[in-house]
């Protein structure tokens, strides 16, 4: 009896469900991360995710870049997390050379925290 009191009530109009349309955010796009502080000296932006790549030049302490990608690089059975970034240059930092944040406001209030 039970069943069929859930068969007929499965027969009867059924509601379209609507698919939720998020609206286009920095947060919810994969292109974007966050922003990153320098936290080292400096460090220099290589042109691929390995040690000894080219340089595309270098950054300082307390500089601020957009990060863009995250790359997990294995090396020697070891992985290594590595950060695309983009400000003066745009290519490869070691993820531990930067400090990363949701937003520019936090970031540029830890760089000036840095000096």
């Amino acid at each position: 009896m039970a069943a069929l009191v859930f068969v007929l009530g499965s027969c009867g109009e059924r509601v379209r469900e609507k698919p939720i349309v998020l609206p286009a955010s920095p947060i919810l796009s994969r292109d974007f991360i966050g922003y990153g502080v320098i936290i080292v000296s400096y460090t220099h932006v290589l042109d691929q995710p390995r040690s000894g790549a080219p340089s595309q030049g270098y950054v300082r302490r307390g500089s601020i870049v957009r990060v863009l990608e995250r790359l997990l690089v294995r090396t020697n059975g070891e992985g290594v997390p590595w950060v695309f970034v983009e400000g003066v240059y745009r290519g490869w930092l070691e993820e531990s050379n930067i400090q990363i944040y949701d937003n520019e406001s936090r970031a540029k209030t830890a760089a000036e925290l840095l000096s």
